[in-house]
């Protein structure tokens, strides 16, 4: 069941954009009221299509026709007008926490119904740090994208042989894969993250092997429309 707490916090999509980008984020708040109050506040200015607590109660903030205030500065492929593209997931949680059971069964469920929907491939569902890696970490290394992998509700490359590590070529493979241009030292991290979570050190075989298999099974359309 989805419960309608309507935000004033939204716009029209420009330029007659549909979404095909869903955006998982965290809220980095305390408790899920607090972070209901925000979303909701017309001071804030900010927004998202959903907001799933961590019993999993799922509140609807936007209607995904509106162009909600999530995302902000940052680019996926083409896409710089990430919001217009855009569905806006917030998980309440507060960064530092798992991400408990019934709220991860509730982001399944309306994922696939989105999917469904809208016919977003499960390559574009991404983290607010993969579109904006010098700023965004959210949702962060807990956050389970194995498990959305597994369930076609997002993308998790398998475990492969590695690759001799090469700074410029791992770069280009995940801007073939959608990361902004985006120096390494930002890039690597909002990576791993996803893809290698707690995992530290230089660049190496593993994360080559990881981000080659990303852009060779999962290229963006860079000739798509630049909204």
């Amino acid at each position: 069941m989805i419960h309608d707490q309507p935000s004033p916090n939204f716009g029209e999509r420009r330029d007659g954009a549909r979404p095909d980008l869903v955006v998982i984020h965290y809220t980095a708040m305390p408790s899920a009221d607090e972070a209901l109050e925000r979303l909701c506040n017309p001071e804030h200015e900010v927004s998202a299509h959903y907001l799933i607590c961590e019993q999993g109660r799922v509140f609807r903030l936007v209607d995904e026709g509106m162009r909600a205030w999530h995302a902000g500065a940052g680019q996926w492929g083409e896409v710089t007008d990430v919001n217009s593209r855009s569905i806006g997931i917030e998980l309440a949680n507060p960064g530092t926490a798992p991400f408990a059971a019934a709220q991860m069964d509730a982001l399944e469920l309306l994922l696939a119904d989105i999917l469904d929907r809208h016919a977003i491939p499960p390559e574009r569902v991404i983290g607010h740090s993969d579109m904006a890696p010098e700023r965004k970490i959210d949702p962060g290394p807990r956050f389970d994208w194995k498990r959305l992998g597994l369930q076609g509700l997002s993308v998790f490359p398998p475990v492969s042989d590695e690759i001799t590590p090469n700074e410029v070529r791992f770069v280009q493979d995940l801007r073939a894969f959608g990361y902004p241009e985006t120096p390494l030292e930002a890039l690597l991290p909002a990576f791993r993250s996803r893809f290698r979570p707690r995992h530290h050190g230089p660049l190496d075989g593993r994360d080559m092997a990881l981000a080659r298999d990303l852009a060779t099974r999962f290229p963006i359309d860079r000739q798509g429309p630049t909204a």
